[in-house]
């Protein structure tokens, strides 16, 4: 662990933010899921969320990394994933916590993405690269979202799409400050600079059902006698 390893580490976990994500329905194309990864880490979103598609991102493969890595940058080993079986166990989990969501859905009521207050805690819905989100999903969302096209073609690709919705959360974020403080629970925070740092050593105490030793202001592990 060299220090300017551990300072980038340290910088990115204080500007994650918990309460900013996006719901990929049935996203099932490898390089938009690991693109919207991919810009969800780069805008601090702490975790994002799948209702897997029937073809494509299997519903079993928790460790979507080994497939993301060549085209996202490994953005998943930054960006936590969490899975659903269907649409509206992903809503219930999602606004239990708290999350308005917004789908990105041309309809009679959709808003210019802009006008969205981003600072609340926030679910951007995206859906398939062909048909969008579901008709069940835009029934459930909390509101929908566009982004207006002056030309030929009528929307963006998915992965594109998010980027530019993320990106105007971002901003909004920025204004309001919140990035400039550290918003993570302390024993989150603690946990994902161990995992973060030294995933081995963390794959292996949660192997053995060891708890994950501290660590050192400048990011070495503080074992004692209790080294594995």
């Amino acid at each position: 662990m060299t220090p300017e390893r551990w300072q980038k580490i340290q910088q990115v976990l204080a500007r994650r933010q918990p309460d900013l994500t996006v719901l990929m329905e049935r996203v099932h194309k490898w390089h938009n899921f690991s693109a919207v990864l991919r810009s969800c880490d780069a805008v601090g979103v702490l975790e994002a969320h799948l209702i897997p598609a029937a073809h494509g991102i299997p519903t079993e493969d928790q460790n979507p990394s080994r497939h993301t890595a060549a085209t996202s940058g490994s953005a998943a080993k930054w960006v936590g994933l969490r899975t659903y079986p269907d649409t509206p166990s992903a809503f219930a989990d999602l606004r239990s916590r708290g999350f308005v969501i917004y789908a990105a859905h041309f309809s009679h009521k959709a808003i210019d993405y802009r006008e969205v207050d981003y600072t609340r805690p926030t679910c951007i819905l995206l859906g398939t690269e062909k048909w969008g989100v579901t008709e069940e999903a835009a029934t459930l969302a909390d509101g929908h979202i566009v982004i207006p096209m002056m030309g030929m073609v009528q929307s963006l690709n998915v992965s594109v799409a998010a980027a530019v919705i993320l990106f105007e959360a971002q901003r909004q974020r920025i204004q309001a400050g919140m990035y400039d403080r550290p918003r993570l629970e302390p024993a989150l925070h603690q946990r994902l600079l161990f995992e973060w740092a030294y995933p081995d050593w963390a794959e292996r105490c949660r192997k053995e059902g060891r708890d994950y030793p501290a660590l050192s202001p400048e990011g070495e592990i503080l074992w004692g006698d209790a080294k594995p």
